[in-house]
């Protein structure tokens, strides 16, 4: 168990995602702190936390196959990531999975007819599995043409029923590189009053 700085069991958010998604660019508009960012991919094996109040925020290391990056360093990554949301799930109010946009749907029919389970697809079943409540942040939602048909078939690739709108609960569309999170705050903002934790809310308004 870890306790916050006012002496309360913490609640945690985590963000996860493959390396290059943008997730850090995302963690600092969404709250205004500077996040380290590796020299280079594959470099960071744990996790960057900082504290909102009590509630921990968690950049996962990025994963998925990365230039220059040895399978081996690719897999101690993955099993990083696996084992810290193994032991920490308990904890867990939310789980941000970040893809991007204009590459999901190519990256993950590469996977498949490779007869491979893409890793996003994989991590975001894991999550299910630990009984998590997972939010898919779509970033560069820039990159697409005909956003309804291609935000349909991003779900129909983690297994959801298409329209994509049923699922505005769990999906949030951002453009982290421009400052555009506010679905994502709002999701957030949700979870946090589920909880009666409106006194977090201040730090995503």
């Amino acid at each position: 168990m870890v306790c916050g700085r006012s002496n309360r069991v913490v609640r945690e958010i985590v963000f996860l995602g493959r390396s290059n998604v943008g997730k850090s660019t995302l963690l600092r508009q969404m709250v205004g702190k500077k996040v380290r960012v590796g020299r280079k991919p594959g470099v960071t094996l744990k996790p960057n936390q900082f504290f909102l109040d009590d509630l921990l925020i968690t950049d996962l290391p990025g994963f998925g196959f990365m230039h220059g990056v040895q399978k081996q360093k690719n897999e101690q990554i993955k099993s990083s990531i696996i084992r810290y949301l193994e032991e920490n799930s308990d904890r867990i109010l939310l789980a941000v999975q970040v893809i991007d946009a204009g590459s999901f749907v190519d990256l993950v029919d590469r996977w498949s007819m490779r007869n491979e389970i893409p890793i996003d697809v994989e991590f975001f079943h894991f999550l299910h599995d630990l009984d998590l409540d997972v939010v898919i942040a779509v970033n560069k939602i820039d990159k697409l043409g005909d956003i309804e048909s291609e935000l349909d078939e991003i779900v129909q690739r983690l297994g959801m029923y298409p329209p994509w709108r049923q699922w505005r609960d769990k999906i949030a569309l951002i453009c982290a590189k421009k400052g555009e999170v506010g679905e994502l705050r709002e999701l957030i903002k949700s979870r946090l009053h589920d909880i009666k934790r409106d006194d977090l809310l201040k730090h995503f308004s």
